[in-house]
């Protein structure tokens, strides 16, 4: 009887457990259902995340082109063998992961015959300061290593082959000012579509290449790699194509721009050229200048430092950011203001024994002997201070001022470059804020003449003789032709954008023009150095004093446009350190000119 209780008992027993496991066995497979079934699809996303890779490729680099279609800046493939580390890390120390990193180096240097480019430390830096980026082991690398790495037998775990697209200067250190130069830039994180690898890209540091950066850089795209839990890829695919940056096409003649610049070779200053018809810049050039290539794919630190340790500042543009005191080439605004304003006429005359005395000082002109009594056309063409100082009495200061400021003095022009100044235009609120003093006539003295204060840029000055070439038209300075789609091809003349209509009449042009042309045409004209037979030309020459008294400098100019009927060209030059403008700068100019002269000359006979 007790037996038979018994076996029930465990009866029981095991029809609880066979229940409960069943139970456990419905609920495995529930579970199993719910998530092979079910929830598939979301475990399938969590894993394809866990074995993905999101790469950012910046797009291609607009390129920069001259007015004619010659490239300026444009880009060339580089072939690197990139090694991804994140991929590579060893469990512990970052040393563990660098020790692997050097034998794949080291295996494949041997096995592919190709000399090893980077050290333990450049490893070591680039974890600590850029490990999100493939880390490039080779650059510049040969179709012949690329086609090894691709035919190897050995699995090369975390490793791709990567272009990275390098800026190249066809026309060599030409217009290097302008163009700027670039750098590399990490993008910022996107927060909506994260990527684990941000390939670096270029990046404007100056010039148009860092104020058009945004046009320029392009669209970056994306594109997606497998990776197992080893780190080894297996398949990538593009997410989305990158799209190219826009090209831009300069109003630079590049041939005239080399001549600029080497009409300036082994000086320090700068040359600006301007269509008088539209304002266009045909050559902007700075000297010293510096070598562009040097700065692709990255600048080598030493000559970064040479650069800015360079007392000539090869990277100052002083076309546009250079202030210098005019000297004699403000004496035309004078004798404008003077005339226009019924001050002097053009048959005024005074009388030069060589000084001006004003209460008890004594103003000097640069010939101690005097030049007598003159006119205003002659005062212009033998640069007469004495006939400045009379002028600058008479007429007044403020009239002085208003014109200088109408033809754009005192102001930034607007060339789209970064660093222009505004240069300095005097006047009494400028000396009370500045001096606690008011504006008084010896200052009126020296502004006459372009001294004191007042500061100039070379791309004011060109814009300003642009003014009095084309009969009074102030244009904005035009630097940009074309944005976009076809900016490789040739560019037709087009009128440009007026900023001052100064409506100065025809007998202060005639006079003041007139004076300009003896500056270069008369036998004692002060820029006779100019002259070219066959070219009528009209300038005026600048030498500025600056510097303490037991140190003087000279600020040497010229200023010009030709032909003398129907101008094409108006040209401003300064050079520091200069003897005078007729003697350091006039012939210089002549060399530029006789170059543009052939240049025509081709283009006719072509």
């Amino acid at each position: 009887m007790r037996s038979q209780e018994q076996a029930n008992r465990e009866l029981i027993r095991l029809r609880v457990l066979l229940v409960v496991l069943a139970s456990m066995l419905t609920a495995l497979l529930a579970v199993m259902w719910m998530v092979q079934v079910v929830n598939a699809s979301t475990y399938t996303r969590s894993l394809d995340k866990q074995s993905i890779r999101r790469i950012r490729l910046p797009g291609i680099r607009g390129s920069i082109y001259d007015r004619n279609g010659v490239c300026l800046a444009g880009n060339n493939p580089n072939y690197c063998v990139a090694l991804y580390i994140e991929e590579l890390r060893v469990p512990g120390k970052w040393d563990n992961t660098i020790d692997k990193i050097e034998t794949i180096i080291n295996d494949m240097s041997s096995e592919f015959g190709i000399e090893r480019e980077v050290s333990r430390k450049d490893i070591a830096t680039h974890i600590r300061r850029r490990l999100p980026l493939p880390f490039l082991a080779w650059k510049n690398i040969s179709e012949t290593f690329i086609s090894q790495i691709k035919e190897s037998d050995t699995p090369l775990q975390g490793i791709d082959i990567y272009v990275e697209p390098v800026r190249i200067y066809p026309e060599g250190n030409l217009a290097s000012h302008i163009i700027g130069y670039v750098g590399r830039n990490k993008p910022a994180q996107n927060t909506k579509t994260p990527y684990h690898y941000y390939l670096p890209e270029m990046e404007g540091k100056a010039g148009i290449e860092k104020q058009f950066n945004s046009l320029l850089t392009g669209t970056a795209g994306g594109k997606l790699i497998r990776v197992d839990a080893s780190g080894f890829k297996h398949d990538d695919k593009f997410e989305k194509d990158s799209k190219p940056g826009t090209d831009i096409k300069l109003t630079i003649d590049s041939r005239i721009q080399r001549l600029a610049e080497q009409s300036l070779h082994g000086v320090r200053g700068a040359c600006v050229i301007v269509d008088p018809r539209n304002g266009d810049i045909l050559a902007l050039a700075t000297s010293p200048s510096f070598d562009l290539s040097k700065f692709t794919p990255s600048i080598p630190t030493k000559y970064w430092r040479e650069l800015n340790n360079d007392k000539r500042l090869p990277l100052f543009n002083r076309a546009i950011s250079g202030a210098y005191a005019p000297g004699s080439i403000f004496k035309p605004i004078v004798a404008i203001a003077a005339l226009e304003s019924k001050a002097i006429k053009p048959d005024t005359e005074y009388d030069c024994p060589g000084y001006f005395k004003l209460g008890n000082s004594t103003f000097h002109c640069w010939k101690r002997s005097g030049h007598g009594t003159i006119d205003v056309r002659k005062a212009l063409e033998q640069s007469c201070n004495v006939f400045f100082f009379n002028t600058g009495q008479e007429c007044g200061y403020e009239r002085i001022y208003y014109m200088a400021a109408a033809v754009g003095l005192g102001y930034k022009t607007g060339i789209p470059l970064p660093g222009e100044v505004s240069g300095l235009l005097p006047n009494n609120a400028w000396k009370q804020q500045k001096y606690h003093d008011s504006w008084r006539s010896g200052d009126t003295c020296n502004l006459s003449i372009g001294q004191g204060a007042l500061a100039v840029t070379p791309i004011q000055m060109a814009l300003y003789v642009a003014a009095i070439a084309n009969g009074g038209t102030l244009y904005h300075p035009r630097l940009i032709l074309q944005q976009g789609a076809k900016a490789s091809t040739q560019h037709r003349w087009t009128p440009g954008k007026v900023a001052n209509q100064l409506n100065w009449s025809m007998l202060t042009l005639e006079t003041v023009r007139g004076g300009m042309f003896d500056v270069v045409n008369a036998p004692t004209g002060s820029g006779k150095r100019l002259r070219i037979p066959g070219l009528m030309m009209a300038g005026k020459t600048g030498t500025a004093e600056v510097g303490p008294r037991h140190n003087r400098r000279k600020n040497t100019w010229m200023i010009m446009f030709a032909p003398y009927t129907n101008p094409r060209y108006a040209i401003s030059m300064v050079v520091e350190d200069g003897i005078s403008g007729g003697i350091t700068v006039a012939p210089r100019l002549r060399h530029l000119m006789l170059g543009i002269q052939q240049l025509k000359g081709k283009e006719k006979t072509g």
